[in-house]
């Protein structure tokens, strides 16, 4: 079983449409997609209606989150997306994305970048626009070879030049959140030095204090040291271990399943979830 919980669409800053990525997932060989846009749940229903019979969906999103000046992300998993207190922070970090890109624009155009707002909502077109849109219109204008060589100090990275801060959820209360409404959460991508800083492993323990289920080590981002000294940390704090593409189209070089979670693992995600229930494909019924 092929199993990846970490993907986004043009609900927020991947360039494959729900319906896109799921079709992609069967043809890639996955089992088991996650679904996990930028603090939005508003690609699922068109993931559900589209989803192969091959493909098994988990709901989720990928919470923007931010202790002691860092940023990080919490993956979220099959919870109840009605839960009216995790709903209306999720709701407040999108409505913040707009101003703080517009801030980022700002900030690019001062170091005489020649770019325009107008392009940047197009890359974005209807979905929650984030960096990586912006990313995108410095690899249109020649800026930058790469989305990922934007997300330097010298650019978009948390401590870079025009990074702009948004509203972003202490992390201990979004696995509060997360757990009121029945998720799993699983912290997302912790060794991602080049981004910028990251949080210390004394952190990721009192996380784990609090109801962190995971942590995700097999990452793109994730060096060979760096996965060996998450796993002993996971082993060590009693965490899940996951492994994900952080797929997002041709946004990314990353291809969809490049590294996967163990099916074990995944059986202990959907047993601890009591907010939603995995989606088999062709219009089953949610299930375990």
């Amino acid at each position: 079983m092929r199993i990846d919980l970490h993907t986004h669409s043009t609900a927020s800053d991947g360039t494959d449409t729900p319906a896109e990525l799921v079709r992609n997932a069967a043809a890639a060989g996955l089992d088991v997609v996650a679904l996990t846009d930028h603090d939005s749940t508003r690609g699922h229903a068109e993931a559900i209606a589209a989803l192969p019979a091959s493909v098994t969906l988990v709901t989720g999103a990928e919470l923007s989150c931010r202790v002691d000046g860092i940023g990080l992300h919490m993956l979220a998993y099959l919870f109840d997306p009605a839960e009216p207190d995790l709903a209306s922070e999720m709701e407040l970090v999108r409505d913040d994305r707009v101003p703080r890109a517009r801030g980022m624009v700002g900030k690019l155009q001062e170091l005489g970048v020649p770019i325009e707002w107008d392009q940047v909502a197009r890359i974005a077109g209807d979905g929650s626009i984030g960096r990586p849109h912006i990313a995108s219109a410095l690899v249109e204008l020649g800026v930058v070879e790469t989305v990922s060589d934007a997300f330097t100090s010298n650019w978009l990275a948390n401590d870079g030049r025009c990074y702009v801060d948004k509203h972003e959820l202490d992390p201990f209360d979004a696995i509060r959140l997360v757990k009121a409404a029945g998720g799993v959460t699983v912290f997302a991508h912790p060794g991602a030095a080049r981004r910028g800083h990251t949080v210390p492993e004394s952190a990721i323990a009192e996380l784990a204090a609090v109801g962190l289920d995971g942590i995700e080590v097999d990452h793109m981002d994730h060096d060979a040291p760096t996965r060996a000294r998450l796993r002993a940390l996971a082993a060590d704090l009693g965490l899940l271990v996951t492994g994900s593409s952080d797929y997002h189209g041709s946004r990314k070089t990353v291809r969809l399943g490049e590294s996967t979670t163990d099916p074990e693992i995944y059986g202990e995600i959907t047993r601890r979830s009591t907010g939603a229930f995995p989606v088999p494909g062709a219009g089953g019924s949610p299930r375990r």
